[in-house]
């Protein structure tokens, strides 16, 4: 009896150690093998970035406005829809290949307090640029508005105030941290101990300057600075506990990193452009003096056009 129980657990016995051995040597071709570059993603988040964030106003700018009547949503708002949907998706794309296995709990719930992030941002940028072309001045405050400060009863500015709010704190806020958190946490796995992986190739470095571009609007337009600023230390710091340890940046970190360092000397080129700006200087007091690019356009480019 004795026999015939060991000859039932030995193929149990052997397929764990064919497991193990199976396992055992995907691990090590995968610490041994260069960490490669993932280029669809990042240009499929470069273009996306332009074309449905940046170039959304943009679009409700330039199309005629006979096409999108005020009470409907307009050409950027669609825009605004796909950015959404793809944002997300690429960023779960990005964890899935991060060679670390990062906590799926953390991960969920940033997708899910982006999406509603952005959906709140949505509903409020919507009517904020319809207010824009109403004659609203992105310069100053809401009750220093033109158009809001003489509106009868007064509790209705009390409720365009709360749009403000929806749109540019709560909405930025759910928007944004759970963004850069799911880009730190990918950053996290981002190191090798191979040397090869050190080097960026050709297309990273194509990328890498409108990737930091587009990351100088987001933090500038966002008024996400100090989030920002926070996330860049804690990349930083990162580094200099996996050298220790002997381990380096493969070419995906050094995109992120890169990116971010670019992206700091763009805004404080930009805050050293707009230092002196008195008007500017009113709407954003306090020790952090980042002004918004399309508050610098209502003020001094609309006019222009």
């Amino acid at each position: 009896m004795q026999a015939t129980m060991r000859k039932r657990q030995n193929p149990v016995i052997l397929q764990g150690s064919v497991f193990h051995q199976r396992h055992g040597s995907r691990d090590s071709e995968s610490s041994s093998k260069k960490p490669q570059f993932h280029l669809d993603l990042w240009f499929y988040f470069t273009v996306q970035n332009w074309l449905l964030d940046f170039g959304r106003p943009i679009v409700m700018i330039i199309l005629p406005l006979e096409w999108f009547p005020l009470n409907k949503p307009s050409a950027g708002d669609y825009f605004h829809m796909a950015y959404n949907v793809i944002t997300p998706f690429l960023l779960l794309k990005l964890i899935e290949r991060s060679p670390k296995t990062l906590p799926r709990s953390a991960v969920y719930v940033c997708i899910i307090m982006f999406v509603m992030g952005a959906s709140i941002h949505l509903v409020g940028d919507s009517i904020n640029h319809r207010l824009i072309l109403s004659g609203y001045q992105l310069h100053l405050s809401v009750r220093e508005n033109p158009i809001i400060k003489n509106l009868k009863p007064e509790t209705l500015i009390d409720s365009f105030e709360l749009l403000y709010y929806y749109d540019e704190s709560l909405g930025h806020s759910m928007w944004y941290i759970p963004f850069f958190l799911i880009l730190f946490l990918y950053f996290t796995g981002c190191f090798t101990h191979v040397k090869e992986g050190k080097a960026m190739p050709l297309s990273a470095w194509l990328l890498v300057g409108p990737s930091g571009l587009y990351y100088w609007y987001l933090v500038t337009e966002g008024q996400i600075f100090i989030l920002y600023i926070f996330t860049f230390f804690a990349m930083m710091a990162i580094i200099m506990h996996q050298k220790r340890k002997g381990f380096v940046l493969d070419s995906n970190g050094l995109f992120l990193f890169y990116t971010f360092c670019i992206t700091l000397a763009l805004i404080a080129v930009w805050v050293a452009c707009l230092w002196n700006d008195k008007i500017l200087r009113k709407k954003y007091p306090g020790v952090i003096y980042v002004p918004e690019p399309w508050a610098f356009y209502t003020l001094h480019m609309k006019d222009q056009r």
